[in-house]
């Protein structure tokens, strides 16, 4: 639903893993079926914000498997009130269903490094579409940009929290900075790397103007 990307990222078959952004409907069952056939072990579910198609599944997930999710701390209250940065017409979609954080939540900041699957993986806080929206730096390699960065295209602004100003400062300080060698996986859509946003995206090239 909403063609989220939902990422798992390991070394390797057999190795330990990261899921990133479980979102809906509750995908936890395919993920489940993945880190089987890969041999996997998950040891943390990482979430680059707190709307629900990035954060359906990861109660299910985190409790089933027993690890930790990590979420910014403007966005961890959204896990169980969700209606805080939703719109309306979304909530009342979900009228009646009612949703709890999985039991282990640790909050990020920015900065924050994290060393799993054999990887350093920091913590990168980029408000714009949610307050509390994070990307994450991989090794310096790779990037899980959420919805800060899509190819060709940005996450909207216009939902609670969101903001057009701290989106604009956000791809100017923190996304414009990054080396072209990034390889980036979006929170939608296909991958793609700094260098050919810094090249083609508008919104990259109307700052860099």
């Amino acid at each position: 639903m909403y063609a989220t990307n939902c990422w798992i990222i390991a070394s390797g078959v057999g190795q330990e893993c990261i899921i990133v952004d479980p979102g809906m409907p509750d995908i936890s069952h395919e993920i489940e079926a993945i880190v089987s056939e890969h041999k996997l072990k998950p040891v943390a579910a990482l979430l680059t914000h707190g709307h629900l198609d990035h954060t359906f599944s990861v109660k299910p997930l985190a409790d089933g498997y027993g690890i930790d999710a990590y979420i910014h701390s403007e966005d961890r209250t959204a896990l169980a009130s969700p209606e805080k940065i939703h719109g309306a017409a979304f909530i009342e979609a979900l009228s009646g269903l009612e949703f709890e954080e999985p039991i282990s939540v640790k909050e990020l900041r920015n900065g924050a490094v994290l060393n799993f699957i054999g990887m350093q993986i920091t913590a990168i806080h980029a408000p714009g579409h949610t307050a509390g929206s994070l990307m994450f730096d991989i090794n310096g390699e790779l990037l899980v940009s959420g919805d800060v960065l899509f190819a060709g295209s940005i996450g909207r602004t216009d939902l609670p929290s969101g903001s057009a100003e701290q989106m604009r400062k956000t791809l100017k300080s923190k996304v414009l900075t990054l080396s072209d060698d990034f390889r980036v996986l979006t929170g939608h859509g296909a991958e793609t790397t700094i260098k050919y946003e810094r090249a083609n995206n508008p919104y990259l090239k109307e700052l860099r103007a």
